[in-house]
């Protein structure tokens, strides 16, 4: 089975911060009119990816993680979630503050399977657009009562970001995106987002969005902490591998492909994301056409593959 990748379907969530940079800067059909997310290789419950190839054409990744596992090296009694999730967002907006569990807090207290540590890939950036990562409070005391007086000038660390940089986001870390940014983000498969300050909005009706002040307070890390990073670069023949984070969770790497690379896959499975330019992939005599925008996996049956051209791709794996 699968002697191709598995190339998938993005979902995509309507946000209140999003907009139209999907559709234009990626060329997706997009939803809503404030589309904010592309889940681009996702088997979470909340938007699994739809497989849009081979044997499995039609299903979910959901659906080939539960059944098929000998795509993904996966044993019989292997009965843990699908570890990761891949998204691209448009924060056509602010993003609201605020901050995600480690394993333990999420499966006690809000069920489910991962907490959430992620990092970010700054894919565009409008001039002067910045992220907040991080807090200045000392003590936790000191950012319970930052928090209640609402100092957000004085708590919130804000780090102007471009193109091109890397942003590791361990779970605890108090975050958000800043309007004008589109990221390729790289997190555990989760969905729990305690919300800390949202700017004071109001929806279609009137209504503020729910904040989570007890849990928020309970899982940022205090004093905040910034992950030093050490990004090994590679060659392989037409390709240059700079790894961008190896932490318990995910592997995480940028390829810059001009040419043609002969590689082997020394993970259980990879997460392939295209985020610049066209090159092709050859498998067993198959080769397929990719491009900007593209997201698929190269499974356990799969290992070796050549890709030619000149694209751009940010690829992960488990760690």
């Amino acid at each position: 089975m699968y002697q191709e990748p598995i190339f998938l379907q993005p979902i995509f969530q309507e946000r209140i911060w999003g907009g139209q940079k999907l559709h234009t800067e990626f060329h997706y059909t997009i939803p809503y009119e404030k589309t904010g997310e592309a889940w681009a290789i996702s088997a979470h419950e909340n938007g699994p990816s739809k497989i849009i190839n081979g044997e499995l054409k039609g299903q979910t990744l959901l659906h080939a993680w539960n059944n098929h596992g000998e795509l993904f090296n996966k044993t019989v009694d292997n009965k843990e979630a699908y570890p990761l999730l891949i998204k691209i967002l448009d924060a056509n907006d602010n993003l609201s503050v605020q901050v995600h569990p480690d394993d333990q807090y999420a499966r006690e207290v809000a069920n489910e399977a991962y907490g959430k540590t992620e990092c970010w890939y700054v894919l565009s950036a409008e001039e002067e657009a910045e992220l907040i990562i991080g807090h200045h409070a000392q003590t936790r005391e000191e950012l319970e009562n930052m928090i209640d007086q609402g100092k957000w000038d004085d708590l919130l660390r804000r780090v102007k970001v471009k193109a091109g940089d890397f942003v590791y986001v361990p779970s605890g870390t108090i975050h958000a995106i800043g309007k004008g940014i589109v990221i390729l983000e790289t997190q555990q498969s989760s969905d729990i987002t305690y919300r800390v300050y949202d700017y004071d909005r109001t929806d279609a009706a009137g209504n503020t969005r729910e904040l989570h002040l007890k849990e928020a307070k309970e899982v940022t890390t205090v004093p905040h902490e910034t992950p030093q990073l050490t990004q090994e670069v590679v060659d392989k023949q037409g390709l240059t591998e700079k790894k961008l984070v190896e932490e318990k969770y995910f592997t995480v790497y940028h390829w810059d492909l001009n040419g043609e690379a002969e590689l082997e896959r020394t993970a259980d499975f990879l997460q392939v994301s295209i985020v610049e330019g066209e090159a092709t992939i050859t498998t067993d005599n198959q080769t397929h056409n990719i491009k900007k925008g593209d997201h698929f996996i190269i499974p356990a049956t799969i290992q070796y593959y050549k890709l030619a051209g000149n694209a751009t791709f940010i690829v992960s794996h488990t760690s």
